[in-house]
This record gives structure tokens, sequence and C-alpha cells, in this order.
């Protein structure tokens, strides 16, 4: 039976590989945004100040989001990306709570959340992207265990070991350095 030779062994793609590690990076980066959402959401209840704040500008699809301004401790303050009501305009008042350590961690009145968009956001992504991950991971493990790649790894390192081993004699290889190996020739042993 031969064996195969390393050019007729299925390859895995590149594809797996780039899609394990995205959906890695989307599951810590989605992680990352939940913990802060939740660290802000805390910060604020622990010790909520209510101020009213002004619609400056409404979201306009996603390349722009809503901003509302308000003031806090003496001095004017803007919050982004705030889960406004779909019948407010801008000019309309509307009710915040801010944390009293940190004027900046700001959430719209009776909401849990500063941007509860995000929680959702990543609250779906998360678990997709780790089942993404993992039948990547799994894709990639079950190819390198597969038998035609350990034979084919076999014959490769057998090849690798077999052209060092002819490599100490040709000069070819060896840069035209002869080997230190006396070999006798067949002729001498005969007479």
């Amino acid at each position: 039976m031969r064996s195969p030779s390393p050019s007729a062994v299925p390859r895995i793609g590149r594809g797996w590989y780039l899609a394990a590690v995205l959906s890695a990076v989307v599951a810590l980066g989605m992680c990352l945004l939940g913990w802060r959402q939740t660290e802000l959401a805390d910060k604020i209840g622990a010790d909520p100040v209510r101020v009213q704040g002004t619609i400056t500008q409404l979201s306009g699809g996603s390349a722009t989001y809503s901003a509302v301004s308000y003031q806090a401790g003496g001095q004017q303050h803007s919050a982004a990306d705030l889960q406004l009501p779909a019948e407010a305009r801008v000019g309309d008042s509307i009710c915040l709570e801010h944390a009293a350590t940190d004027a900046g961690a700001v959430r719209l009145c009776d909401q849990k959340y500063p941007q509860a968009a995000g929680i959702r956001l990543a609250q779906i992504s998360v678990p997709v992207a780790l089942l993404v991950c993992a039948l990547c991971v799994l894709r990639i493990r079950r190819h390198f265990r597969s038998p035609a790649v350990r034979s084919a790894q076999a014959v490769v390192s057998t090849m690798a070991l077999a052209a060092e081993a002819l490599a100490d004699g040709m000069p070819a290889i060896t840069h035209g350095k002869r080997s230190r190996r006396r070999h006798r020739s067949p002729r001498r042993a005969l007479r």
C-alpha cells in the first residue's frame, strides 16, 4: 500500500483559522461592552442624581446617534446614543439619572443600562461568536486528527530524516564540503 504524498493530503483552508480568531475577538469585544454597561449601571444605581436634559439630536440610521445635553455639577455635559422614546423630538426635555461620583455616567430615568441596545447586542452576539469559535476549533482539531493527515505527516517527517541522512554525503546540499566519513568502495572490500 502506497502512503499518500504530502501534496495529496487534503489541506484545511485558512478561513477556518481566520473565522476562529475573528469570532473570539468579537466575543471578547462584546463581553467588554456588556461589562462596561453593567459597570456604569451599577455606578449610577449606587447613588443616582436626577437632572433634566434636552434632546439636541435624534439618531438617523447607523451613522448618527442621538444626543442629549444636561447640566450636572455646574458644568454642561452631553450624552450620546441613549435609548430615547419613539415620540421624542429635538428640543424636548427628558429625565436623566447620573452617578453622584461621575457626571459622565448617565442613563434615562427608569432604565437599567445607559445603552440598553449595547447590552442586547452583547447578549446575542457573545454566545453566537463563542459557538462559531468552538465549531472552527473542533473542525481544525478534527482535520489534524484524521488518518490521512497523520500518515502524511509521518511521510513528510520520514522524508526529512532521509534527506538529512543523505545530505551528509551530497556536496550540493553541503555546499561543496565533503563528508568526514570514509566510505569503503565495494571493489576494495573484494580484494
